[in-house]
């Protein structure tokens, strides 16, 4: 069931009548539980058996740790949390990924042997819920949280529908605590979540589908290689793209559990403004980087242990926050890349600080160029089906293409892309240090009215084929 898609508009009007209805704060609790599972049967009804496999033993394996201060029965069951969450993502997501690596393996050294088939279906959002409940258990364990005391409030944080299948990987502390009182929106909060909800479906539905992912498809879709111009089009199409697609779901996300009165963390920050790239990971996808930061990086070290360790220490969360999202070595060399941004920015910050002209606006604005120039390089791993077709448009890219290229792209497109693009970015920038709710506060009503009228005729006029969300398939 996609946010933009007329049957979820029936769904959340009943699930929004109900939880408005007069009833027991219980019986509300229950019918938004209910209303989650059938939001993900939706996909495939099967899958809630994964749901309710990860809600009771995390729920279990938290009782356990904080019953028990020894501390290997401690890491015992802190254990059966992590084998049981990372073992469900490993063989849905990772199973048939390892199978091909093991196949190639067994071929360098001579040995003849094929892969069974892997026809698994990767169960949707499961990244996303499988780390939310490992925090669960992780906070228990380290002592920042205490088990939640009622097993419906649990079983709603790992389920609760708005965020269940793209995030934000909400941590138990942000979330079931809102659950133990009663909670009903009130009049500004439903007009700033129906505000939020139409901003993300515009994101999405306008930019991302309708003005963008047009020129994305058909750049890395070609079947012979592009000019220099279509890769940097094509490129600049998708970095728009799955911004647009990612933080628009985020941002309805955010909507939605407003109008049932509940708050979500913030996930996006106007990255693409973002100067260097500890800033970038500071405003994209922030509940990952955090989760990362909280649970790996800092685990591992941090940058406690001298600076090779904090490089490695680095390197290691971003090729594996890389791998969480996709079972393929192009995703790999993502991460890597910005684990190597990250590296060689801490290298300058220790070895020259903070250079006294990077308070000027014009050496700002040209590192927040230079930021946005090198994330775009690695988008086009991301985005790319095969090594082959990455090195190919990063090499057009950087002016090192042969040079006879086919164009793939329309005036229209390239008219289209180069528009939404420097929208984006000045929107960003503007934002930069700003917040949505000051801007609109300090902007006239009648003038707010406009433009959200102006996004919702958007959305109805635009055609478009009610495409899935990109982050659904992490």
């Amino acid at each position: 069931m996609l946010f933009n898609s007329l049957t979820f508009v029936a769904f959340f009007a009943v699930v929004l009548t109900l939880h408005n209805a007069p009833l027991p704060w219980k019986v509300k609790k229950t019918n938004l539980l209910l209303a989650s599972y059938l939001f993900y049967a939706a996909w495939n009804p099967p899958f809630v058996i994964l749901l309710w496999l990860s809600t009771i033993v995390d729920w279990h394996v938290a009782k356990k740790i904080y019953a028990t201060d020894a501390k290997a029965r401690r890491r015992a069951w802190v254990a059966v949390s992590m084998v049981v969450n990372l073992g469900l993502l490993g063989y849905f997501k990772y199973g048939g990924f390892l199978l091909e690596n093991w196949q190639a393996i067994m071929s360098s050294i001579g040995v003849t042997w094929t892969a069974p088939g892997w026809d698994i279906v990767l169960p949707v959002g499961i990244s996303f819920y499988t780390f939310q409940t490992m925090a669960y258990s992780l906070d228990v364990y380290l002592r920042r949280a205490k088990p939640a005391d009622s097993l419906l409030d649990f079983a709603l944080f790992v389920t609760f529908f708005p965020q269940l299948v793209a995030g934000p990987i909400v941590r138990p502390t942000q979330l079931i605590p809102q659950f133990k009182e009663p909670v009903r929106a009130s009049r500004d909060q439903l007009l700033w979540g129906f505000g939020l909800i139409t901003l993300g479906l515009f994101q999405k539905i306008v930019i991302a589908d309708g003005a963008l992912a047009p020129a994305a498809d058909a750049v890395y879709g070609a079947a012979a290689a592009v000019p220099f111009s279509d890769a940097w089009l094509g490129t600049l199409a998708f970095a728009g793209q799955i911004f647009s697609d990612f933080a628009g779901y985020s941002t309805a996300a955010i909507g939605i559990a407003l109008c049932l009165g509940f708050s979500l963390p913030d996930n996006f920050r106007f990255p693409y403004a973002a100067i260097g790239f500890s800033d970038f990971w500071r405003r994209w996808h922030i509940s990952l980087s955090t989760w990362l930061r909280d649970y790996l990086y800092i685990p591992l070290g941090g940058n406690r242990k001298g600076w090779h360790r904090t490089q490695v220490n680095l390197m290691v969360t971003m090729l594996l926050g890389g791998l969480w999202h996709g079972a393929a070595w192009t995703f790999v060399v993502w991460g890597g890349l910005h684990g190597l941004y990250l590296g060689v920015e801490r290298f300058i910050r220790e070895r020259w600080g903070d250079a006294k002209v990077a308070s000027t606006a014009g050496f700002r604005l040209f590192l927040a160029l230079l930021t946005y120039f090198l994330v775009n390089i690695t988008w086009v791993f991301f985005r790319a089906q095969s090594f082959g077709q990455a090195w190919g448009l990063t090499r057009s890219m950087l002016g090192l293409g042969a040079g006879d290229g086919v164009l793939v792209l329309s005036t229209y497109l390239v008219v289209t892309v180069l528009v939404v693009t420097i929208g984006m970015l000045a929107v960003h920038w503007f934002m930069r240090n700003r917040r949505l709710e000051d801007v609109v506060a300090a902007t006239p009503w009648w003038l707010t009215g406009i433009v959200w009228a102006g996004m919702l005729f958007l959305i109805v006029i635009t055609q478009g084929s009610g495409d899935a969300f990109i982050y659904f398939q992490f």
